[in-house]
């Protein structure tokens, strides 16, 4: 950064001066530009509706689980965005960047490990014989990757902290970063992939699906949930993409100073793939679940009765 020429002054000039917006020009921050108020404080707002919602419909429903995941993802959102709010009055202070961009990148990590717990409720509503692989194993399998995926990035972000705070180069921490957002995209792919593959048995197969769910896979709910989270998983994948490329081209490229781009690519396709899970939560679309556990106790029970038994 220090070979970076602005106004005929390189970054270590900059970096000397006690910099403020009425002595510094913006180029000599991390940004290029002053994060916007009105866009970051509308979406600490949407974030934190999402953030209530998902608790209150995750304790109404019991969905312990997809809530720990959606809970931990909303909060690091809102974190990220309060970072870009604190770097609109002090552009050139380095805390608000640093703790916006860790933030942001390992907050979907999050909200994807919510998704992939999903899968193996769905297996179940049809029949674990239709799946290839036990349905608790695509749990097992996409919340480890996951793990990793966050493992990488949030170490990657701590080292580039450390580095960027120590005024070095912190291209080590942000490689690492990099690879765990690589790592992500590779998983999301694969768990489309599997999705696609496991939702093309089902349309093809011959064999009857599991009689108990027949209500649930019948209703509404249920398949706008299942379009519902298909959306939220394309939406989180075009936006790891975006951050791929992001984080390749380092902390100086042209895609870290556009602020639209971030505002489209990022705010807005995180914030749909959480809304869209508040207007389809899984407890609430496989309610019809327990009914038909309810219906079928109901049938045994008569059954039963007629029979003497009871």
């Amino acid at each position: 950064m220090s070979d970076k020429l602005i106004d005929g002054h390189n970054m270590t000039y900059w970096n000397s001066l006690d910099c403020n917006l009425d002595i510094c020009p913006l180029k000599a921050s991390f940004w290029d530009y002053r994060p916007s108020l009105a866009l970051n404080c509308l979406l600490i707002s949407l974030f934190s509706l999402s953030l209530v919602l998902h608790i209150g419909q995750g304790v109404r429903y019991k969905t312990w689980g997809f809530l720990i995941s959606m809970f931990f993802g909303c909060v690091a959102e809102v974190v990220g965005y309060g970072g870009r709010v604190w770097a609109y009055h002090e552009p050139f202070a380095m805390d608000p960047f640093l703790m916006q961009i860790c933030s942001l990148t390992i907050a979907p990590a999050f909200l994807c490990a919510g998704i992939y717990l999903c899968l193996s409720r769905i297996v179940m509503v049809f029949g674990a014989e239709t799946s290839r692989i036990p349905p608790k194993a695509y749990t097992y399998i996409f919340v480890t990757c996951d793990f990793v995926s966050l493992c990488l990035q949030g170490a990657g972000g701590g080292i580039a902290s450390t580095l960027s705070q120590d005024d070095k180069d912190p291209a080590s921490g942000n490689n690492i970063m990099l690879a765990g957002l690589g790592f992500q995209v590779f998983t999301l792919v694969l768990f489309i992939l599997l999705c696609a593959e496991y939702a093309y048995r089902v349309k093809t197969t011959t064999q009857d699906f599991d009689a108990t769910h027949a209500k649930l896979r019948s209703s509404k709910k249920f398949r706008g949930f299942l379009v519902a989270l298909s959306l939220s998983t394309v939406l989180i994948l075009i936006r790891s993409i975006y951050r791929v490329v992001e984080m390749a081209e380092g902390w100086e490229g042209a895609l870290i100073k556009n602020q639209t781009l971030f505002f489209v690519l990022e705010g807005v396709m995180v914030i749909a793939a959480v809304l869209v899970l508040n207007a389809f939560h899984p407890g609430w679309c496989f309610r019809e679940a327990y009914s038909d556990r309810l219906d079928e106790k109901n049938q045994d029970y008569a059954s039963e009765r007629e029979m003497g038994l009871k």
